[in-house]
């Protein structure tokens, strides 16, 4: 959405909404890359899917200088709070799934998941409407 126009130049401001929205079809174009085809539309995911990446935005934007790995232990620490434990395979009903270790134990593909995720939260921060940091 754009809105303001100073100068003829165009100002973006987004939604903490809208960066979630980003980071999770980024992440959700990743995943099909490497054959997971576990996530839907954004418009079409669950509640408590788009809630954790909200909260993943969340996290990114409170605490700027961690690295990737401080963003997927508080995600595992929230998956466990939920009940998720880990699994061979994602399975959304039984709550299980395979990046349900420390950040260190995870595939060098998975790693790469939880970077991306920050760097797309990082580089639309500047982007973020007055009120919503």
């Amino acid at each position: 959405m754009i809105r303001h126009i100073i100068k003829g130049r165009h100002i973006l401001e987004l939604t903490k909404e809208d960066i979630a929205r980003t980071a999770y079809n980024v992440n959700k174009a990743y995943c099909e890359s490497l054959g997971d085809h576990s996530f839907g539309p954004w418009e079409e995911a669950p509640d408590w899917q788009k809630n954790t990446a909200k909260l993943g935005v969340d996290f990114v934007i409170a605490n700027p200088g961690l690295p990737a790995s401080a963003q997927h232990e508080a995600w595992l620490a929230l998956k466990e709070a939920q009940g998720w434990k880990y699994g061979y395979k994602k399975n959304f009903e039984k709550k299980e799934h395979p990046c349900m270790v420390p950040f260190d134990q995870l595939p060098a593909n998975q790693q790469a998941k939880d970077s991306i995720f920050k760097a797309v939260v990082d580089s639309l921060r500047g982007a973020l409407a007055i009120g919503q940091g």
